[in-house]
C-alpha cells in the first residue's frame, strides 16, 4: 500500500481570525504552525501570504519570510506555494512570481476558466458571496503558464473544482506540457460553481484523470472536511487538511491550530490501516526532482 501524502493548508485567502482567532496570518505565525504541522505528520506545506492587515498577497518578501522561516529551522517538508488568491482580487501575473523567484516543488495551479461562487440565504432571502472568480481567459494562457512552471521544474497542482476541468487537464497533457505523474487536488464543497462534497462525486472525478495520476481531496467546510477522508483513503488517494479549508476540529469546537487537525488525520489514516507518508516518501512518490527542495 503506497503511504498517504498528507498535505496542511495553513491560511488560505479567505476565512481570518473573525472566523478563528488561532488561524495564521502573520509570517511568524504561518512559519511556526507550518512547523508544528510538519511536525504532526504533514509532508507538503501549502503557503499563502498574508499582509499586515492579515489581506491575502502576493509580495514576494511576504512569501520569502515564510519560505526561509520553514528552512532554516529544519523543516523538510515539500512546499506548495499557492498561485491563487485569484478570489481576493489578486492579479494572475502577481500571483505566478513565486514560481520563477523560488522554484517551489509544487505550486498550486487552477485549471479552468473561472468559477461562480455563492448561496442563497434563506433567512436573509439574499444571495451571500455572489461574485465571479476569473482564472484563465484562454487554453493559450493556461499553457503559457504551465510552460512557467515547467521552466522552473515547479510541479503545477493541479486544482480541479468541477468535471469540465479535466477536458482542459487533458489539453495541456496532451500538449506535451504537464510533468508525469499528474498531481490533481479535487476542490469539493464551495458554495457555487464548485461539486458537491459526495463519494458519488468523487468517483466521477477520480475515473475521468488520466491514467497514473496522483490525486488529493480539498472537502471544504466542517461538515465535509473529515468525512470525507474515508472515502479518499479507500479509493488510494491522499488527503489535504488545515485551516485553509476547515476551521472547527470537531463539531462546535474551534480547532486550536492547523497541527491539531494534522494530528488528527494522521489517527484517522492510521485507524484505516494506513501510513502517512514522510517527506522523502512523498518526494519519490511524487517524482520530484526538480525544484527549490531547500
Amino acid at each position: 500500500m503506497t503511504a498517504t501524502i498528507i498535505t496542511c493548508a495553513l491560511t488560505g485567502a479567505q476565512q481570518g481570525k473573525s472566523a478563528n482567532p488561532a488561524l495564521p496570518e502573520q509570517p511568524n505565525e504561518i512559519v511556526a504552525q507550518g512547523l508544528e504541522a510538519w511536525r504532526a505528520g504533514a509532508a507538503i506545506l501549502h503557503l499563502h501570504a498574508r499582509d499586515k492587515a492579515g489581506k491575502p498577497t502576493s509580495d514576494i518578501g511576504v512569501v520569502r519570510q515564510i519560505v526561509e522561516g520553514l528552512r532554516a529551522a529544519g523543516c523538510d517538508a515539500v512546499l506548495n506555494i499557492s498561485t491563487g488568491g485569484a478570489v481576493a482580487g489578486l492579479p494572475l501575473e502577481q500571483r505566478i512570481r513565486v514560481v520563477p523567484e523560488f522554484k517551489p516543488e509544487i505550486a498550486s495551479f487552477s485549471v479552468g476558466g473561472g468559477s461562480l461562487l455563492g448561496r442563497f440565504d434563506d433567512a436573509a432571502h439574499a444571495w451571500m458571496g455572489d461574485r465571479f472568480v476569473p482564472l484563465f481567459s484562454s487554453h493559450a494562457e493556461m499553457e503559457r503558464v504551465a510552460g512557467i512552471f515547467r521552466a522552473n521544474g515547479t510541479r503545477p497542482e493541479l486544482e480541479v473544482y468541477h468535471s469540465g476541468m479535466l477536458n482542459n487537464i487533458a489539453a495541456l497533457k496532451a500538449r506535451g506540457v504537464l510533468e508525469e505523474p499528474l498531481l490533481v487536488n479535487i476542490v469539493m464543497g464551495i458554495p457555487g460553481e464548485c461539486t458537491k462534497a459526495t463519494v458519488k462525486n468523487l468517483l466521477f472525478l477520480v475515473e475521468g484523470l488520466p491514467e497514473g495520476s496522483q490525486w488529493l481531496v480539498s472537502a471544504i467546510g466542517a461538515a465535509n472536511h473529515f468525512r470525507m477522508l474515508g472515502a479518499v483513503l479507500a479509493m488510494g488517494g491522499h488527503i489535504r487538511v488545515g485551516m485553509e479549508d476547515n476551521v472547527y476540529i470537531a463539531r462546535g469546537e474551534l480547532a486550536k491550530s492547523n497541527a491539531q487537525i494534522v494530528g488528527k488525520a494522521v489517527r484517522l489514516v492510521r485507524e484505516l490501516g494506513g501510513e502517512p507518508a514522510t517527506a522523502a516518501e512523498t518526494r519519490r512518490i511524487l517524482n520530484l526532482s526538480g525544484g527549490n527542495a531547500t
